[in-house]
């Protein structure tokens, strides 16, 4: 939703402005005004919290697991099998979903505070709280004890097992997953899409609380000093997570360290793999993201 002047200028819920680049260009392309293709920086995520770093793995995951379904192989299918393992076993541990309900429950208190503010795009309010509602809704639908058939399931249990030991799923250990694999295509993705349907409303509220995360960043321009820049954060503003845009051709990356009272950031020079990475002593600009 778009917002006048009159909003705070901690939230957003547009697109960040694209980061300019330093695109290299040959003489004779400046001469004959050849169009310059700008790529995308590179944007570095840091999360400042458990919480955080808790959705940030089970949305890496989530993406994961859809993108290896989709590619119709057996290999596919173990690479998505693994993924969903993995997504399970992280959402068995503590009361995931409780976090995700009590972050639901603050940003639509946020958005709902919006409606009486002048110059919001009331339409755009009313798409976002409504999908806040039925993510909602469906997490609540899902019950408690929403993991217990994949936790149950001995077909599950027994790969998950196997998968502790390196190569431990081939096909002479597990025999019944080896005759999965050799199912039909449709037929794998119908039962791991049944399987990942469990998980779903679970994925589908953390994209979405992720989404709204970012757009509560304002991007601006700063410059790390000799590869070099400290961060503090307001103690009434708690920051959930820290972006770190750079351009693609910049041969750096950064190291962050630090908590949501204060962050350290290192840009350091991309060596190769043979040579150990060292921190740049040039001043750097880039875009720096503070999502609350």
């Amino acid at each position: 939703m778009s917002m006048d002047e009159s909003a705070p200028e901690n939230v957003r819920f547009t697109g960040a402005a694209g980061v300019a680049q330093n695109t290299a260009m040959s003489e004779e392309a400046q001469v004959q005004s050849a169009p310059v293709v700008e790529t995308a920086p590179l944007v570095f995520e840091q999360p400042l919290n458990e919480r955080m770093r808790t959705f940030l793995r089970l949305d890496f995951l989530y993406n994961q697991a859809l993108y290896h379904n989709e590619m119709q192989s057996q290999w596919g299918s173990r690479a998505a099998m693994g993924s969903l393992l993995d997504i399970l076993a992280i959402a068995a541990r503590g009361d995931v979903r409780a976090d995700v309900q009590k972050e639901l429950e603050r940003h639509l208190a946020q958005l709902n505070v919006f409606q009486s503010k002048p110059g919001v795009d009331s339409a755009r309010l009313r798409t976002v709280m409504s999908n806040l509602l039925r993510l909602r809704a469906d997490l609540v639908a899902c019950g408690s004890n929403y993991l217990a058939g994949l936790k149950d399931s001995e077909f599950l249990s027994a790969i998950k097992h196997r998968s502790a030991i390196p190569g431990g799923t081939c096909e002479f250990d597990l025999p019944d997953f080896f005759f999965w694999l050799n199912q039909a295509t449709d037929q794998r993705a119908r039962s791991f899409n049944d399987w990942l349907a469990t998980l779903r409303p679970l994925c589908d509220a953390i994209a979405e609380l992720l989404w709204i995360t970012r757009q509560h960043g304002k991007p601006r321009q700063e410059i790390a000093r000799a590869g070099v820049y400290h961060i503090t954060f307001e103690r009434d503003t708690p920051i959930q997570l820290v972006r770190i845009a750079l351009p693609a051709g910049s041969g750096l990356y950064p190291e962050t360290s630090g908590s949501h009272y204060r962050c350290s950031v290192r840009l350091l020079a991309w060596n190769g793999l043979q040579t150990r990475p060292q921190q740049t002593a040039e001043d750097v600009p880039f875009t720096l993201t503070s999502c609350t």
